[in-house]
């Protein structure tokens, strides 16, 4: 659990041995390629599970840093 002023979340960090998948991190809009060490974080509310994303540790970082309506560019 991680605690942010967005929020609480569940947070799980995986070391790419376990995802073979490739999957879109939603703060830079890069691929994250199966394998690739990353996070998967969701919130911790009722039926938060279906918002779970899967993010590059430094983009879940600094995801607060851009702001609402903010391009990464």
């Amino acid at each position: 659990m991680e605690e942010w002023p967005d929020g609480e979340w569940k947070v799980r960090m995986l070391n790419g041995s376990s995802s073979t998948k490739n999957y879109r991190c939603p703060g830079c809009d890069q691929e994250i390629r199966g394998g690739q060490p990353h996070l998967v974080a969701w919130p911790n509310w009722t039926g938060g599970d279906e918002e779970r994303r899967h993010w590059h540790t430094a983009c879940w970082r600094k995801r607060l840093d851009r702001g609402p309506g903010r391009s990464r560019y």
